[in-house]
């Protein structure tokens, strides 16, 4: 699916879908892309031929800078936030639903919701410039949306450590040390020698067997379909204060 800026892109080989998304500032999420990547991974969940997903991001520098700022700055009314904010929300429960495992390539730096959709995968494999950050407090608004995903994942206390100090890089060593990543490596090449491993082993694995298991993965989260709407809701009604706005017209003058 191409876009005047960006893609999500899907192929399919011998069992394993790559599901590929760009955007060309620091690869972030826009609407756009945000309702493709929910589109095509509930596609290819449904898909039979798949027997696993690997989900990676264009370029070899950032894995994902989060939500576009030129969107956040344009919302003007809360109701266009909440729709906003309920793209990262329609692609994690996409992938929590996803009858698939899904593993995350991380080639580099994620920031707020690239940090959700690296917690909403089952496995990740990164590169050690792989950092991580939650930003959203210090643009005022805070990472609701993705924060149950990266809770169960890396768990509360670290998850504090992420939300609260929201202008420090963790490094992919902490990442793998909170299980953010499951494995980190050196190299880009040894990262992707890595994932064809892995992945070539799950599409010669059980089906069955696999979506039970991510039944187990996921349990108790049913409720996020709603929850994530209404956490959607809160970021929505932040994103119009003076601080936000203020806050995501300095970060702009930065780049």
């Amino acid at each position: 699916m191409q876009h005047k800026e960006g893609y999500v892109n899907h192929s399919l080989e011998h069992g394993i879908a790559t599901i590929e998304f760009f955007h060309p500032s620091s690869n972030s999420l826009p609407a756009a892309i945000l309702n493709d990547l929910a589109k095509t991974i509930n596609d290819i969940g449904i898909n039979d031929r798949v027997k696993v997903i690997v989900l990676k991001s264009g370029g070899d520098k950032v894995f994902c800078s989060g939500a576009s700022f030129d969107e956040l700055i344009a919302i003007n009314t809360m109701e266009e936030g909440t729709k906003f904010f309920s793209g990262f929300a329609h692609v994690i429960n996409a992938m929590r639903r996803c009858h698939k495992l899904i593993i995350a390539r991380v080639q580099g730096k994620a920031v707020g919701g690239g940090v959700g959709l690296i917690a909403a995968a089952d496995y990740a494999i990164a590169t050690d410039a792989a950092a991580v950050k939650l930003s959203e407090l210090a643009v005022g608004i805070g990472p609701f949306v993705v924060g149950p995903a990266v809770e169960k994942k890396v768990g509360p206390s670290a998850f504090a450590q992420l939300a609260i100090d929201a202008t420090e890089w963790r490094s992919a060593e902490w990442a793998k040390r909170n299980r953010l990543f499951a494995e980190v490596y050196s190299t880009s090449q040894e990262m992707d020698d890595a994932v064809a491993r892995l992945a070539d082993k799950l599409a010669h694995s059980s089906p069955e067997a696999m979506a039970e298991l991510k039944k187990i993965f996921w349990k108790g989260t049913e409720e996020w379909d709603k929850l994530l709407v209404e956490r959607a809701a809160i970021s929505g009604r932040l994103v119009l204060s003076d601080f936000t706005r203020n806050a995501i017209n300095k970060f702009k003058k930065k780049d």
